[in-house]
């Protein structure tokens, strides 16, 4: 007498593969999302921090030379963003504050090398602004954020030295 064994399959069917792709594919978009958002979140947090220490540096020569470095009041110092300025020395966007108040002027993290990218700065030795632009603001702002610009308000961050900077340039 012969004995027949019933043959066992044994794995996963295609739909079973299937749904277990699909469910990993949406956790990882999830994921994905959540540290974007970090990352815009960091990279904000840098940027408030750079327009305060950049407003300190500006004061404090202020304060020792009586006026602000000026850029002749009639165009914009731009950070290296947008490539044409230095961090540093004679040809640095904020004229004469390195390396004595600051020992190098900051970039942008994303480094964008187009258009009016980065940190840019007006002065006419009285009055100044200082602007992160084109690359702030990532997200939604107010006027109520110390930041704001009015000018601009969904493509700068600004720190100035008067209501008349803030306002008008």
């Amino acid at each position: 007498m012969t004995i027949y064994k019933s043959k066992k399959t044994s794995g996963f069917t295609l739909i079973e593969l299937l749904v277990v792709i699909a469910i990993i594919a949406l956790l990882s978009s999830v994921v994905m999302s959540s540290v974007a958002s970090a990352r815009m979140k960091s990279r904000n947090a840098t940027r408030m921090e750079t327009l305060k220490t950049l407003r300190t540096a500006l004061e404090m020569y202020f304060n020792d030379n009586n006026r602000y470095p000026s850029t002749g009041g009639a165009w914009w110092g731009e950070s290296v963003n947008g490539q044409s300025k230095t961090t540093s020395g004679a040809n640095a966007y904020i004229p004469g504050l390195t390396p004595t108040y600051i020992s190098v002027l900051p970039t942008d993290s994303l480094k964008i090398k187009t258009g009016w990218s980065g940190y840019l700065y007006l002065s006419n030795g009285t009055d100044y602004k200082l602007l992160c632009h084109g690359t702030c603001p990532e997200g939604t702002w107010n006027s109520s954020f110390l930041f704001y610009d009015p000018r601009r308000p969904t493509n700068a961050w600004q720190v100035s030295s008067s209501q008349t900077a803030r306002n008008g340039w």
